[in-house]
């Protein structure tokens, strides 16, 4: 069947779907199931988490897929092949498949290096694609990278594209203690904000962030929060997850979790315990990060020991994202010390497990947690008002239980995340085969 003739009942597919959508019970929404093409061309949602490019996105695309696929919605996933022994295909679920695609030489690859053979991960996309009749009702595109290869399948294909930034090059260049981004990048990002047919954030603030720097048409722009899996993490008894990590009982523990990239601020972290010394058994665990003998590690231990802390600071490595439950639990306190956050999942992740949150005011901080009851969003991000912050709840004064910090997140299940989408999804769908069938046109452009 050709892409013509495909086009001409997707659409009459959709029209049965979206007459649906204002009924608002997602039941109905779903009556017709999607085959969804999802990009993710630099970092695949199955690998290391806390490595250099591997992070909140690569959970994002993950998680959300496969509550896609409980739904029956069909998704493929298609990710770089940086591996000799990856498999080229791999089942999430019933529904979902993870594909590697060859681009470039085998291993880690500069994303900077990666676009230069964008063209050839699309050719070998299209290859796959062609081989087994493959035909999507839409495709959705994470980061960039993944952006431009979406541009490309979105004319080849003649379907809508989504588009998720996931972090903004230009509000990074804006950014104190940032690594700069190439003008490629912007330049890039600034041409999907201004074509995609939809643009998708994760908060208000990103969605004004794209509109200053890029020029995105507001209407353009839909909202749709990250999630956290309620499953894994949820409270575990403190004493029992010191105990299986070898943590002391009687210290008080700041966590943080992530990469070792600057913008995630954790050289404020580390000032800020200079201004905690005061506390006898105090303790920052610091999870993430690519291992020992990489520049970003022997950075910060040399910060470490200039800060004098270096006793104080004990750092575990990159954990698999089944394991970190364990050490919410243990931490009387996760903080997120970041320059710049599009979203900050962790601090989804900590609440669920009943741990308190101390943030700077990055992403959606300020909308998850409830100041003062369930952490503390800092004003400025000096280390003096993160200590000031950080005090508060190793001391225990908040005065939540557990089982009330989770509940505070409930919202945000991975379920309710996939319902937004869906309707985002919906509404893409409708206002292209409104374009299509009304204006003789393939594209809204």
């Amino acid at each position: 069947m050709g892409d013509e003739s495909h086009s001409a009942k997707r659409i009459a597919k959709k029209n049965s779907l979206l007459a649906l959508v204002r009924i608002g019970e997602v039941i109905q929404v779903e009556a017709e199931k999607l085959r969804i093409a999802m990009l993710s061309v630099h970092s695949s949602p199955m690998g290391e988490l806390g490595t250099k490019d591997t992070g909140g996105m690569s959970v994002y695309v993950r998680e959300l897929a496969k509550e896609l696929g409980n739904r029956g919605h069909r998704v493929d996933i298609y990710t770089r092949l940086n591996g000799s022994r990856q498999k080229q295909i791999s089942q999430l679920n019933d529904k979902v498949r993870l594909i590697h695609l060859r681009a470039g030489e085998n291993g880690q690859m500069n994303k900077l290096a990666l676009y230069g053979h964008l063209d050839d991960f699309f050719k070998e996309l299209e290859k796959f694609r062609t081989r087994d009749s493959l035909h999507y009702d839409l495709v959705h595109s994470h980061y960039w990278l993944s952006g431009r290869v979406g541009k490309w399948a979105q004319e080849s294909w003649a379907v809508p594209h989504v588009f998720m930034f996931h972090t903004v090059g230009a509000v990074k260049n804006s950014t104190v203690g940032s690594e700069k981004e190439p003008e490629l990048r912007t330049v890039t990002e600034k041409h999907l904000a201004r074509s995609c047919d939809r643009i998708l954030v994760a908060t208000d603030k990103e969605r004004e962030h794209l509109v200053q720097h890029y020029g995105a048409s507001p209407q353009t722009i839909g909202v749709v929060p990250c999630g956290v899996n309620l499953d894994l993490f949820s409270p575990g008894d403190r004493a029992l997850a010191r105990q299986e990590l070898g943590f002391a009982q009687d210290e008080s523990i700041i966590l943080f979790v992530g990469r070792f990239a600057p913008l995630k601020g954790i050289d404020r972290l580390m000032e800020a315990m200079c201004h905690l010394q005061h506390h006898q058994r105090l303790r920052l665990i610091i999870v993430g990060g690519d291992g020992s003998d990489t520049p970003e590690f022997q950075g910060l231990q040399k910060l470490a020991r200039n800060f004098g802390i270096q006793e104080d600071v004990t750092f575990v490595g990159r954990i698999e994202q089944d394991n970190l439950p364990a050490y919410y639990s243990a931490a009387n306190v996760l903080v997120v010390p970041s320059y710049y956050e599009s979203f900050g999942l962790v601090a989804l992740e900590a609440l669920a497990s009943g741990t308190p949150v101390v943030a700077t005011k990055v992403g959606a901080m300020e909308s998850i947690i409830k100041e003062g009851a369930t952490g503390h969003v800092v004003s400025n991000g000096s280390p003096r008002l993160l200590a000031k912050g950080i005090e508060k709840f190793i001391s225990g004064s908040n005065g939540l239980s557990a089982r009330e910090l989770r509940g505070s997140v409930l919202q945000f299940s991975w379920a309710n995340v996939a319902s937004a989408m869906i309707d985002q999804y919906a509404a893409v769908l409708r206002e292209w085969d409104f374009h299509t069938c009304c204006c003789g046109k393939v594209s809204m452009l």
